[in-house]
């Protein structure tokens, strides 16, 4: 903060902040303690990377509170100083449950379920864009650092832009970035690349996502870049844009102490005795989505019980689906289909003192999920498409003892760091099926080794260094633009 600016929050509120993190959700979560509402920080790795930021550069945050048809004033939170911007109900159907996850999420990923295109949707993920960006635009201090986060906020650069042209502006893309043919699909992608070409740094997760979004700019815009830069104009405004991969992490070394406390150690020894002692536990942990490749594992899960190779008992498979976009068709189907099959897989193998699926539909404290890394022997990473999977991550970092195995789609962006893990085709089934036999017998001083190798990668890069590298990289392209103006 500069010696001119002041510490009152009122006067804060008038000057701006030099720091604005704009996201579809606040970084708070209201809950009810003794009869009264109150806020507690938001989990995830996000806001604890974030925060130390916030803290240092006297930032704000910018994003919906979580509630409906309810508008509430500017107020501070721990670190934070968050902007509430409010939607109605039918904003949230058709800007976050419609164009945000029935159009944009399914295209992104590779089509795995069909994407919806409606016109009224588009309109209105429009107008909660702009409404975004204008509150981003009031609570900015003069050249001031914008950055915006994800697929449900691409036009926001270009709206901010337009507003406040003295901002340097980053937006980071969490998931994949599709490639041209299938980007293409979309009627508005002309606007969406526009948008996000409002920034002067755009990140993705893997050098492939960074190199789809170039393609695809020069197909549609007819903007060609050179060495991951571009430049843009807009009448008497001119401004360069680079696109890169920043691969996201994890806090590994809050993981890390979580599993070496003597509580967490012994719930990871009661869960496996309340599983019955298995030699074998593989575990999945996922959003109930049809990019994870649930029914996958699980579907090879049930033909290795058949054919032989591995027998209730002994080995169990538990599967934690936390529950996801419960409104959206898609996924209403995707649970019924995942419960039809454990039923079925469970009615067949089950015996009286023995589960053959564990399915647990519902979310867990963190603690408990560190718990339940500790306590399995093969992690089942089997996503059809994914920006990353921090699960994978997460389970390689609670892995003090340098135990068990990583099963890891090709398909994750994880997959192109933990080089290690056993990489699969969750297309494949009987390749799956294969590569989870081989994991349950792999040697020990082979899982050792390739943990070890893992872990290094962990624990060398989390969280905190995918923000400062970003952030380090958009604070060069900011000076590079004011020695240009100069």
């Amino acid at each position: 903060m500069s010696a001119e600016q002041s510490t009152d929050p009122a006067q804060r509120q008038q000057e701006g902040y030099d720091f604005v993190v704009v996201s579809n959700r606040l970084p708070v979560e209201r809950v009810v303690e003794n009869g009264e509402a109150t806020w507690r920080r938001s989990p995830g790795g996000l806001v604890a990377a974030l925060s130390p930021v916030m803290a240092s550069n006297d930032g704000a945050w910018v994003g919906w509170h979580g509630a409906a048809d309810e508008t509430l004033e500017r107020f501070d939170h721990d670190v934070f100083h968050l902007a509430p911007v409010p939607l109605s109900a039918e904003e949230v159907e058709a800007y976050y449950e419609g164009f945000s996850n029935a159009t944009l999420w399914p295209l992104y990923h590779d089509v795995i379920a069909p994407p919806e295109f409606h016109r009224a949707w588009w309109n209105v993920y429009r107008r909660v864009n702009r409404r975004f960006a204008e509150m981003t635009a009031e609570v900015a201090a003069p050249d001031a650092t914008v950055w915006v986060q994800d697929y449900q906020l691409q036009l926001v650069p270009r709206m901010l832009r337009d507003l406040r042209p003295d901002l340097t502006i980053g937006f980071f893309n969490h998931i994949p970035f599709p490639p041209l043919e299938i980007f293409g699909q979309l009627p508005w992608r002309r606007a969406v690349l526009e948008g996000l070409s409002g920034a002067d740094l755009i990140g993705f997760q893997r050098p492939g996502d960074a190199q789809n979004f170039q393609r695809c700019v020069r197909r549609f815009l007819d903007v060609p870049f050179r060495q991951g830069e571009a430049r843009f104009g807009n009448g008497d405004a001119h401004w360069t844009v680079r696109a890169h991969a920043y691969p996201i992490s994890i806090d590994a070394q809050a993981i890390q102490e979580l599993a070496g406390r003597p509580e967490i150690k012994q719930r990871a020894r009661e869960i496996r005795h309340e599983l019955g002692d298995p030699e074998t536990v593989y575990l999945g942990v996922d959003r109930l989505d049809y990019t994870k490749g649930i029914v996958h594992r699980i579907k090879a899960y049930g033909e290795l019980l058949e054919d032989g190779k591995l027998t209730v008992g002994p080995s169990v498979l538990v599967q934690v689906a936390n529950p996801s976009r419960e409104r959206v068709e898609s996924y209403v189907q995707l649970r019924e289909q995942v419960e039809g099959l454990v039923g079925h897989i469970n009615g067949q193998f089950d015996t009286i003192s023995h589960t053959a699926v564990r399915y647990l539909h519902h979310g867990y404290p963190f603690e408990e999920m560190v718990a339940l890394y500790l306590a399995t022997d093969v992690m089942l990473v089997t996503s059809l498409r994914d920006g990353m999977n921090l699960v994978a991550k997460e389970y390689v970092a609670a892995k003090t003892d340098g135990s068990g195995t990583l099963l890891l789609s090709e398909f994750t962006g994880a997959a192109e760091q933990l080089k290690q893990a056993i990489l699969v085709n969750p297309h494949d089934i009987d390749g799956l099926k294969d590569a989870m036999v081989r994991a349950k017998d792999m040697p020990a001083a082979e899982a050792k080794k390739r943990m070890r190798a893992m872990r290094r990668q962990v624990l060398g890069h989390d969280v905190q260094d995918w923000s400062e590298a970003f952030l380090r990289d958009l604070a060069r392209t900011r000076a590079t633009a004011a020695e240009a103006r100069r």
